[in-house]
């Protein structure tokens, strides 16, 4: 069964952005490099996102932890979605990958590998 992991927001002027949901929602903003950082929900409840420059996803995304992206992205090509792109690592233990699903929404899939 997937769970939410997280959500990103494309921007198009981070420190906009930033002030934008500091402001508004009251999210805590830690700088993550220059071209994004995380946002923390103001009671650490909830699910924490990202600010990223906009790219390949225009819109915002939410991002999916499940088991195995293989197997996730495997259902998803049955069902009438399609990968976006290679599996990606975002460190040694976990990986990501966009999928495009059967209504044309892009989403992530995150998981987490053994080390080996």
């Amino acid at each position: 069964m997937a769970k939410i992991e997280h959500f990103e927001i494309p921007a198009d002027d981070i420190a906009r952005a930033q002030a934008f949901y500091a402001d508004v929602l009251g999210f805590a903003y830690e700088p993550w490099g220059d071209e994004m950082g995380i946002l923390r929900q103001p009671d650490g409840e909830g699910i924490n996102g990202d600010l990223h420059l906009r790219g390949a996803t225009p819109h915002p995304t939410v991002v999916f932890t499940v088991d195995r992206i293989e197997d996730t992205v495997a259902l998803a090509v049955a069902n009438g979605g399609s990968q976006l792109g290679d599996i990606q690592p975002l460190d040694e233990n976990s990986r990501w990958v966009y999928i495009k699903d059967s209504e044309g929404n892009i989403v992530g899939l995150y998981d987490q590998v053994a080390a080996s």
